[in-house]
């Protein structure tokens, strides 16, 4: 068992907490798979990319990095496994979009207050 700090919320009222509540282990397993897929810059950019419009082609995509396609086929597919973004295959070409709970999971996290938010 952990020790878990006993903080006297009087003795830090200088500084509102950041978090509204601990993130359960079971979220944190969902969540690590988005920001290890979003660590890297290539799909850190394709994500930006793809958040950016309502869909978007992968013929798209591929022009805008000095990458081979299968590479950015690879990256797509990291941000796929990690639940980010959803495809489907039109002709010859697949389409992406992002997946809007996976986004909004990410921000409820990433989420902090400005001073007048939290008084409110």
């Amino acid at each position: 068992m952990s020790k878990q700090p006993v903080v006297d919320p009087d003795l830090v009222a200088c500084c509102p907490p950041i978090a509204t509540r601990r993130l359960e282990a079971n979220q944190a397993e969902v969540i690590a798979p988005m920001f290890r897929a979003l660590g890297d810059p290539v799909r850190l950019r394709l994500m930006s990319m793809i958040a950016s419009v309502p869909e978007i082609c992968v013929c798209d995509l591929t022009p805008e990095f000095a990458l081979s396609g299968p590479t950015i086929s690879h990256h797509l597919k990291v941000l796929r496994d990690a639940g980010l973004v959803e495809s489907d295959r039109r002709g010859t070409w697949v389409w992406y979009r992002v997946r809007a709970d996976a986004f909004r999971q990410l921000g409820a996290l990433l989420h902090i207050p400005a001073p007048t938010e939290a008084s409110a």
